[in-house]
């Protein structure tokens, strides 16, 4: 069987492709502890760059926001990821798997998105324990910088 488009034989182009990085993209993260996946963060360092932290200063393409049950209230955590993104950037919201510690119930994470002005548009396996939820700004959500 062949490889399709954005599928290296190493799997790190995959998993950046399948977040939609780009080489150049400001790419910020939120929520990092020791259980995050490494190697999603390598595949997203190598294709981007470092990630920066959410005390940055620069407009970013795209958050990572690591979240887990009892990590605080989602809806805030949302509103933070959107200070800093781009008009057309995207939060990645990576939750534990079901059956793993600090799932996260997707009632949760479809009550909180639109209340933040958000909108979720696919689902991806971000890891072995990990889910990503693409959630991109409702039209008008977002107020003019």
């Amino acid at each position: 069987m062949s490889a399709t488009a954005g599928q290296a034989a190493d799997g790190v182009r995959s998993l950046a492709d399948r977040f939609g990085i780009e080489p150049g993209m400001v790419v910020m993260e939120m929520g990092y502890d020791d259980d995050v996946d490494h190697d999603l963060r390598d595949a997203l360092t190598d294709r981007s760059g470092e990630l920066v932290d959410e005390d940055t200063d620069e407009v970013v393409d795209a958050v990572l926001v690591w979240y887990r049950d009892g990590d605080g209230d989602l809806f805030e955590l949302l509103v933070d990821a959107l200070g800093p993104l781009a008009d057309n950037g995207v939060v990645w919201l990576l939750t534990p798997k079901a059956g793993r510690e600090g799932h996260v119930e997707p009632s949760e994470i479809a009550e909180s998105a639109p209340t933040a002005g958000l909108q979720q548009t696919s689902t991806v396996n971000a890891g072995r324990d990990w889910s990503g939820a693409r959630l991109v700004l409702r039209r008008g959500a977002k107020g003019k910088k």
